[in-house]
């Protein structure tokens, strides 16, 4: 007992004298305010109903609570019981890349059907030489599928109803001479960064390649490997099988998911979640979908918040509360999670991740936004903005990306997420929008009404966005937003052509006299950044300007006179002196999406086309979900199976 423990006290523990009793008392009641405050300042209220209550007894869910409980309570229900919700069924007319209507309805016709049937079995063929664990894949899928329910994901429905072949009918060989030489190129790129990786970080996060060895770093918690969850489908689209192959055996038998530290929510799903789902869409290979579902799972608790809204840091190593820091939720983080949480409900068919991702939009749409503008910053506890930046580069760039990916993966049903992403645009064009001296159209950053007039390499993704977006805009609107596309991109490629290296700036100016310069010190580096080129890879498949693949190929020279060093890709601290300082970092996103683009920018359209995949914004592709297909595909294998 505690007293027994206090100096003077008799082991029969009687006899206290009063200012021993005054003693003990008052520790006794420090014990019990600190244990009921501990409990009142934990997260959510539910934390007490976990205490006081049995853990068999089931509690009600509610959507959009953002409790533990709820994560739990969904994980543990049977699947036979789940019922799939989500996006409504196909209509109308489907996406398409150019101002030309391309239809993705998936069976308008009985020879559309045969085309989709064919163009899955000329992909089957033409992926058996590249692997036998692929055609191993393939059976075991083919296994799982027979006699499954509706309830249960299948592999080859889905397959049969994407449109085209995942590879193109020759992995989209260019047929032009130079073109296809220098995609040999950028897939040498790949291949010797890769070999570097695997020398010398093996399993570690990211290479150091002028000292040789790894980086874990603290962005991912306890996760390793990134940079080989990220390269899997880079390396399987690359045709690179034995690196692939080395990458499925480490995510087989190393890839530990339940390490401790603290992760970065946004990052572990863009890299991890998006890494592994590409790769099983890709493959058909059932680790790859395993793991995604162990790893979703983990990160329910993020979720854990008055008002749904997940916080930015979480414990994967256990379910604890969720969440390990204060503060504000950034746009760009909770607003970057809806591509890949609407798959994991499709494998799944756990509705809890598409209901978590619905919530954070039920709430954007509720609160009041300035000039409809979504500042960078919200509170998790109250739901309300925390401080006016707005921002289509860091902090709020891959918002508005997801807005109108979650259009176009859906089939063009979510139409929430088109209104919300056309009505910012919109704002974005009013506010933030503008025209230099020199001709050139940027995209300012707004804070509280007064504009900064800086544009961030991040924000330079924005003309492949606006540029992917143009055909479903307002009829009289789609040339416009196609122009804004291509005048933000060239400024964007100005931004390396003014720089000494032809490689962009973090960060560029429009204001005390230069133009698409950067102006600051701390701006002037390049750490092998993807965003430009990302723009170049969608004007060219939306007009195949061949200026795009020029600009692309400038990028390939100055990356291999710049950034090359003996053991791998290293990012540079000033681009604007030819006397180079290398950052001695390989980051993972250059091989999952500046290498994977540059390849993308040289193959033909057929390799991975947009009519069936959407890239989340680590240039991971995800499927396009043609819910009516897929019914369609379940009443006829139920029709022939009585």
């Amino acid at each position: 007992m505690v007293f027994r423990k206090l100096p003077g006290v008799s082991a029969s523990g009687m006899g206290l004298r009063l200012s021993q009793k005054f003693v003990f008392l008052l520790f006794l009641s420090g014990l019990v305010t600190l244990c009921f405050g501990a409990l009142f300042f934990l997260p959510d209220s539910v934390r007490l109903k976990r205490i006081f209550l049995s853990k068999t007894e089931s509690q009600p869910v509610t959507v959009g609570s953002g409790s533990e409980n709820d994560a739990r309570e969904h994980l543990k229900r049977p699947k036979e019981q789940e019922h799939p919700r989500g996006m409504t069924s196909a209509k109308g007319e489907t996406s398409s890349t150019k101002l030309k209507s391309l239809s993705r309805k998936p069976s308008v016709s009985h020879e559309a059907t045969e085309e989709r049937l064919a163009g899955g079995k000329a992909q089957e063929e033409l992926t058996l030489p590249r692997s036998k664990a692929a055609e191993s894949a393939s059976e075991k899928s083919t296994a799982s599928d027979h006699g499954a329910n509706s309830d249960t994901f299948s592999f080859n429905k889905f397959k049969r109803c994407l449109l085209k072949p995942p590879l193109g009918r020759e992995y989209g060989k260019p047929r032009d001479p130079k073109t296809n030489e220098r995609r040999d190129k950028v897939k040498e790129m790949m291949k010797f960064a890769w070999d570097n990786y695997k020398r010398y970080a093996w399993g570690k996060n990211e290479l150091r390649p002028l000292t040789r060895n790894g980086h874990i770093g603290n962005m991912f918690g306890g996760l390793r490997g990134a940079s080989i969850i990220d390269s899997l489908d880079t390396l399987y689209i690359m045709g690179l099988m034995d690196e692939y192959n080395d990458a499925k055996e480490w995510v087989q038998t190393s890839l530990d998911l339940n390490s401790n530290g603290e992760a970065s929510l946004f990052e572990v799903n863009i890299r991890y979640v998006g890494g592994l789902l590409s790769a099983y869409y890709l493959t058909g290979e059932e680790v790859f979908k395993s793991k995604v579902l162990e790893l979703g799972e983990k990160l329910l608790p993020a979720f854990n918040t008055p008002t749904g809204i997940p916080r930015g840091v979480i414990n994967l190593g256990s379910w604890s509360w969720g969440w390990a820091s204060a503060g504000s939720s950034i746009l760009a983080e909770f607003g970057t999670l809806h591509l890949e949480f609407v798959h994991l409900t499709e494998l799944s068919r756990n509705p809890i991740y598409t209901e978590k991702v619905m919530n954070i939009r039920k709430l954007l749409n509720k609160i009041e936004k300035p000039h409809g503008l979504y500042p960078n910053f919200l509170s998790p506890v109250s739901g309300n903005w925390v401080q006016h930046h707005v921002s289509i580069g860091g902090l709020g760039d891959s918002f508005y990306e997801y807005l109108i990916k979650s259009y176009l993966m859906s089939d063009k049903t979510d139409d929430d997420a088109k209104k919300m992403y056309y009505g910012a645009l919109e704002a974005i064009e009013a506010n933030l929008v503008q025209k230099s001296p020199g001709g050139l159209t940027y995209m300012a950053e707004w804070r509280g009404g007064i504009l900064d007039h800086k544009m961030g390499h991040l924000a330079c993704f924005s003309g492949g966005m606006i540029g992917i977006g143009a055909d479903d805009g307002a009829p009289e609107k789609r040339q416009h937003y196609l122009d804004l596309a291509a005048e933000i991109t060239h400024t964007c490629h100005e931004s390396y052509t003014r720089s000494a290296t032809k490689l962009g700036p973090e960060a560029f100016r429009f204001d005390g006299g230069g133009e698409a310069t950067a102006t600051r010190l701390s701006d002037r580096y390049y750490i092998l950044r993807p965003e430009v080129i990302e723009s170049y890879m969608y004007m060219w498949r939306l007009t195949h300007d061949p200026k795009y693949r020029e600009w692309g190929w400038e990028a390939v020279e100055a990356l291999e006179q710049h950034c090359r060093v003996e053991s791998g890709f290293s990012g540079i601290r000033d681009v604007y002196t030819m006397t180079v300082s290398h950052d001695n970092m390989q980051q993972s996103f250059f091989l999952s999406e500046t290498l994977k683009y540059l390849y993308l920018l040289f193959s033909d359209d057929d390799l991975l086309p947009l009519e069936d995949w959407v890239f989340n914004t680590e240039a991971h592709p995800l499927p396009i979900i043609r819910k009516s297909c897929l019914q369609d595909e379940a009443t006829q294998d139920k029709t022939v199976s009585e």
